[in-house]
Parts: structure tokens; C-alpha cells; sequence
């Protein structure tokens, strides 16, 4: 299906803007990704190297995660805002596409792991807060925390049979 012209769509894009929510919420949303960086940073500060918040084009939010066994293996974790769908997950990463490939094609088989087709940025991409509560910051951070202790070991459990 074609897509209509830059111009055509410009005025929608002019619309959402108009108000400033549009600009209001993804500010607010980024600041929630930051304090969990931040809060990751110092939970998880022997365990893990959390970089700093990265952002897509307006799709994504996110930081990367990193210990030893994960460099060693040339992979990373990431907790991803994916704003279309207003959710968090947790994306295994490869350093390179090559390395993307290799453990796309050697975890086939894993829940997680979309045999059909990679996806762009990952080698899986799996639920973290499929409907967080965004207005309470508190239950929203304890929330993924205990998410990502429960998925990150079923993660490691998982690359380790995989070896």
C-alpha cells in the first residue's frame, strides 16, 4: 500500500502537535525510562554495565545492560519503551548483525524467538509490562524490576542450555 506524500501527511503531523500533550507525555515517558536507568545503574551496579538512555526516532526508548558472560558472548539486554505500544520489554541484543543472526538462528526454538522472521533490532524481543501504570512511578519501577530479575535469569538459564 502506497503511503501518501510528505505533504499530505504533514498536516496530521501539524495537528498532533498543536496542543503540546503529544510533546508533554513523550518528555514525561523518556523521564520514566531515565529514573529506571538510574535506578538500574545502582541496583544492578555489580552485576551489570547499564549505558546510558538511548532513543529511536520517536518508536523507541531504551539502555542497554552488560556483564561479562553477555560481552563475552557479544550480546546485550535492553529494556525498551516501545512507544506504539506503550509497554515495556526486554530485548536480547547482538553486538553486530552477524552475531544477531547466529543467535537468532541458534535460539529458533525459544518462546521468545519469532521463528518466522528476525526482528530489525533484535534477536528477540520479549514482554517486560505489557500495561504499566503509569501514574504511580513506585509500583511502576518495582513492577519491571521483578519483571526483569524472573526474565533476565529465564534469559541466562536459556543461552546457557543453548551453548
Amino acid at each position: 500500500m502506497p503511503s501518501k506524500s510528505l505533504n499530505a501527511r504533514v498536516a496530521a503531523y501539524k495537528t498532533a502537535f498543536s496542543s503540546g500533550e503529544l510533546q508533554k507525555t513523550y518528555q514525561d515517558l523518556v523521564g520514566i525510562v531515565q529514573n529506571l536507568r538510574t535506578e538500574f545503574s545502582k541496583k544492578y551496579k555489580s552485576e551489570f554495565l547499564v549505558a546510558n538512555v538511548l532513543h529511536g526516532y520517536i518508536d523507541f526508548t531504551y539502555f542497554y545492560l552488560q556483564n561479562d558472560y553477555l560481552k563475552r558472548k557479544k550480546l546485550k539486554l535492553a529494556i525498551v519503551f516501545n512507544h506504539k505500544n506503550a509497554n515495556f520489554e526486554l530485548w536480547l541484543l547482538g553486538q553486530t548483525k552477524d552475531v544477531q543472526i547466529l543467535y537468532w538462528r541458534k535460539l529458533k526454538e525459544v518462546k521468545w524467538v519469532n521463528e518466522e522472521a528476525m526482528p530489525e533490532y533484535s534477536i528477540f524481543e520479549a514482554p517486560l509490562l505489557l500495561a504499566p501504570d503509569f501514574d504511580s512511578s513506585t509500583k511502576l519501577s518495582e513492577s519491571i524490576h521483578s519483571q526483569f530479575e524472573a526474565l533476565s535469569q529465564e534469559i541466562f538459564n536459556t543461552l546457557a542450555a543453548y551453548e
